[in-house]
């Protein structure tokens, strides 16, 4: 029998600076993911929050999966009067295998998350034999 695991949150853990100087201003963020895979393809889901299309880079160079976005400060004409929520913007990356078609990556960012649909090489997915 499997046991149920319980759902745990995931707190906003911030990227520390410590390998030479900081090429973006402002707090960076590794967004909290989700990945699932089947048959053909590995699907990954990233919470990206404030993140707009036109300036979330996605990038694979040498087999690594690069995710960067920058979220916009709080304008300065605006005062907090309480924050649960510190922006920041977001930065991730991924070690592929050769499984992976990097030309058939596909993303998609819809309501603050982004979905990447990695498919699996042909000669990689699982297909049925036929006995004779």
């Amino acid at each position: 029998m499997t046991k149920k695991k319980e759902i745990e949150l995931a707190e906003k853990k911030e990227i520390e600076k410590t390998q030479g100087e900081p090429t973006r201003e402002g707090l960076t963020f590794e967004p909290v993911v989700d990945i699932i895979e089947d048959k053909n393809t590995i699907t990954l889901f990233a919470d990206l929050p404030g993140v707009k299309r036109d300036t979330l880079d996605i990038d694979v160079r040498e087999g690594v999966l690069t995710i960067g976005a920058p979220v916009p400060a709080t304008p300065d004409n605006w005062q907090s009067l309480y924050q649960e929520y510190r922006p920041g913007g977001f930065s991730r990356r991924f070690s592929l295998s050769e499984v992976i078609d990097t030309e058939g990556i596909n993303a998609k960012l819809e309501n603050g998350v982004l979905t990447l649909v990695l498919p699996k090489m042909e000669q990689h997915r699982p297909r049925k034999i036929e006995i004779r």
